[in-house]
């Protein structure tokens, strides 16, 4: 045998070292870790979106309240032309508009017109008008002129309105002038629900 036989015979029976290819090749991730990472990619999407969401529905509300609310100096200027027509078709008397010519039958009814189609323009740009007539006071939406005595209506209740007041949005645009009453049982405050479940629970 030769050495050159013998030599070759030794390379084959060593055993050969990994190439630098196959020990750089990553290792198989495992099922788990993939499916738990690609949860919380769904999770973190999932949170970006409701997120974008909310900021856009946030956005519309508070642009909707800017363009509603700045209107709000020229809609109370308006209610003082809706006050008057108010009153000048007060001044005309049943028996005074029974009794009257055409002609001011005519300019009666066109007034009752231009006062319904002021009240249309007005709450179809978030203007609406409210009258309280016989319900409890309330300082957040109305304001009492004087108190009438009437022993047979609790206390507090508005029993006339002087002046119908003005919501824009949410918002109180003008109070109700009112009118309470006095002398009359007063009006037990509400319960709550949670109160009346208590009270229920307490009885059983």
């Amino acid at each position: 045998m030769t050495d050159q036989t013998a030599r070759a015979e030794d390379e084959a029976a060593e055993p050969t070292e990994p190439t630098a290819s196959a020990a750089a090749s990553p290792q198989p991730v495992p099922s788990t870790a993939l499916e738990r990472e690609h949860a919380e990619m769904k999770d973190r999407l999932l949170r970006a979106l409701a997120e974008m969401e909310n900021l856009r529905k946030r956005t519309e509300r508070e642009i909707a309240d800017s363009r509603l609310y700045s209107v709000a100096s020229f809609a109370r200027d308006m209610l003082v032309v809706a006050d008057n027509m108010r009153r000048a078709l007060e001044a005309v008397s049943p028996e005074l508009r029974a009794s009257a010519r055409a002609g001011v039958k005519a300019l009666v009814d066109g007034v009752e017109l231009t006062e319904r189609e002021l009240l249309k323009a007005l709450e179809k740009n978030g203007v609406r008008q409210f009258t309280p007539q016989g319900e409890k006071f309330d300082p957040n939406l109305h304001q009492a002129m004087f108190e009438v005595p009437d022993s047979a209506v609790p206390a507090g209740s508005i029993v006339q309105v002087v002046q119908p007041g003005y919501m824009i949005g949410e918002r109180v645009l003008r109070p109700a002038l009112v009118a309470l009453s006095k002398g009359g049982p007063k009006v037990a405050p509400a319960t709550s629900t949670n109160d009346n479940r208590k009270a229920a629970a307490e009885e059983s």
